[in-house]
């Protein structure tokens, strides 16, 4: 048996090798009664038996008459013994258990794989569990105990009426749904450590079902609504994507795709060694900050002619659309199991195959059958669609500080080369829905070019998004001149602790002569890379 935390292993051993004598009995008037006949009238003399017959058969082998008076014991088993025999007594034992029949309860549910409870009741129940389960079936009803901790009000403390600081699960499901409710206890729980139960927690949960649920409203509503009836039929996800129709997908879609190829991977994983709050909240992460906030504002450039979409750029959209979300709810169900399941009757969905079960989530296959057979991901897709990012956070970070105003575009120069500047100049579209640029005043040159070196000498606000990627916003109307030297000013501050810092771990000796080659001509490049930022920053001060 594996006991998740492993520390609770010493507790479990301490109490089956320091055994004691155990009182079985109570005297309630519900349990299961103790399985003992007293002889005749005597107290003393007593058979352990399953039932009165077998008790008869007993004391006629021990030489009392066939019609001796037998009386069971009128107390029943303590609720730790009864609760002993739960396994096993709830699908069909004793009277199925010669049975050869398959497909018996007793059969096909016993013994389970885990059992999840709470570490106090480690000895008093779950020890019982197995001792029964051995002795009566020859066999422990579960492999794995995964212990969660106790739900605690929001400061730590243990919940008491006399505190007042009981929360009712149903008043808490009723205000934020019980969705919302199951995803935080299981989401911050971590095995063994007890759960303090928050309540604005709760309510960002809530909200994360409600951006679910505009998700799958943008899709249904506005991504499928010019579809046909064939395309529609042709969305459902019967199976993971493969690789010949992934190679064939655009930047942001081969990045979506990966992502959550990965998340699958890392989603499983995780369930599977019982990490079960790192898993949901990987799910959320995913969900909320990729799909939503970046594919789905990208896939707008594919849907609508306004934005230069349509066609099939459309199709696409809507087929990587409709898998992310099939994919990412099949993950949640098990946290969020009524709010996915509603959702998922509302996208195309594939037929159901002959002799399999009714079509619904609960029921679905999980997104990774097989292990053996990686979900197809693509790494230089993401670290250049990441570059992609940041290249807009920065534009955007930029609006801000100056305080653009919210709807007015503004012009852009990119700056970047090889596979990057194809990368950008593909997306363009897409960079100038997301950062709010002019589209008749964006521009991507090549890096070292004359025409970059021109832009680079002007009066604009640099952006060094990463080597060999920058941008630069031109600073008439749109920025306060002190404000940017302020800034150009503190990030030549920083360039400088930071050159100062490796250049002083490059001029020891100790770290020139001991460390790895390889190591030291890394942070060579680094330093010259920063040296690069800093003349960079030092042209655009002396610029302004």
């Amino acid at each position: 048996i594996k006991i998740v935390p492993q520390r609770f292993e010493k507790v479990w051993y301490g109490w089956l090798t320091d055994i004691r004598d155990w009182c079985i009995s109570r005297q309630l008037w519900w349990g299961h009664r103790i399985p003992v006949w007293y002889v005749g009238d005597s107290e003393e003399e007593y058979i352990v038996a399953r039932n009165e017959e077998e008790a008869r058969s007993k004391a006629t082998e021990a030489g009392h008459p066939a019609d001796v008076e037998l009386r069971q014991e009128d107390d029943v088993l303590d609720t730790w013994f009864s609760s002993g025999l739960w396994p096993f007594a709830t699908v069909g034992w004793p009277q199925d258990e010669d049975a050869d029949d398959p497909m018996t309860d007793l059969a096909r549910f016993y013994p389970g794989t885990c059992l999840e409870t709470g570490y106090d009741i480690l000895f008093f129940w779950v020890a019982r569990m197995v001792m029964l389960g051995i002795e009566l079936t020859g066999v422990s009803p579960f492999e794995v105990i995964y212990l969660h901790g106790l739900v605690r009000a929001a400061d730590g403390s243990k919940m008491s009426k006399t505190k007042g600081n009981v929360v009712d699960p149903l008043d808490t499901a009723g205000e934020f749904g019980a969705d919302s409710l199951r995803y935080s206890l299981v989401t911050g729980v971590t095995p063994g450590q007890d759960i303090p139960l928050n309540m604005d927690k709760i309510a960002a949960n809530k909200a994360f079902a409600n951006k679910l649920w505009n998700c799958c409203k943008f899709v249904t509503d506005n991504a499928l609504k010019d579809a046909g009836e064939e395309e529609l039929a042709g969305l459902g996800v019967a199976g993971p994507m493969g690789r010949e129709e992934f190679e064939g997908l655009a930047l942001p879609e081969r990045y979506i795709i990966s992502k959550c190829h990965q998340l699958v991977e890392s989603v499983t994983s995780d369930i599977e060694k019982y990490q079960l709050g790192a898993a949901g909240s990987k799910i959320y992460e995913f969900l909320w900050d990729q799909y939503a906030d970046w594919y789905i504002e990208i896939s707008k450039t594919r849907l609508y002619e306004g934005f230069g979409g349509g066609g099939e750029d459309a199709k696409t959209a809507r087929r990587v659309l409709v898998y992310i979300l099939d994919t990412s709810m099949r993950l949640l169900h098990p946290y969020m199991p009524y709010v996915t399941e509603q959702l998922w009757h509302h996208l195309p969905r594939a037929p159901k195959a002959d002799g399999s079960a009714a079509n619904a989530l609960m029921l679905a296959d999980w997104p990774q059958m097989n292990d053996d057979a990686p979900l197809v991901t693509d790494k230089d897709a993401i670290a250049t669609f990441e570059c992609f990012q940041a290249l807009t956070r920065s534009i955007r970070n930029a609006r801000a500080e100056y305080n653009v105003e919210q709807g007015k575009k503004i012009s852009a120069t990119i700056v970047a080369s090889g596979h990057l500047k194809e990368a950008i100049e593909a997306e363009l579209k897409s960079l100038v829905m997301l950062a709010k640029l002019d589209p008749d005043q964006v521009a991507v040159l090549e890096s070292r070019s004359v025409e970059a070196g021109e832009i680079a000498a002007g009066d604009s606000a640099q952006l060094v998004v990463q080597e060999g990627v920058e941008a630069y916003l031109p600073l008439s109307g749109l920025v306060d001149v002190e404000k940017e030297r302020a800034r150009l000013e503190k990030r030549s501050a920083k360039l400088a602790k930071e050159i100062e810092k490796l250049a002083g771990r490059l001029n020891s000796k100790g770290f020139a002569d001991k460390a790895p080659p390889a190591v030291v001509d890394k942070a060579r490049a680094d330093l010259a890379e920063l040296e690069d930022q800093a003349s960079k920053v030092q042209s655009s001060l002396e610029a302004l």
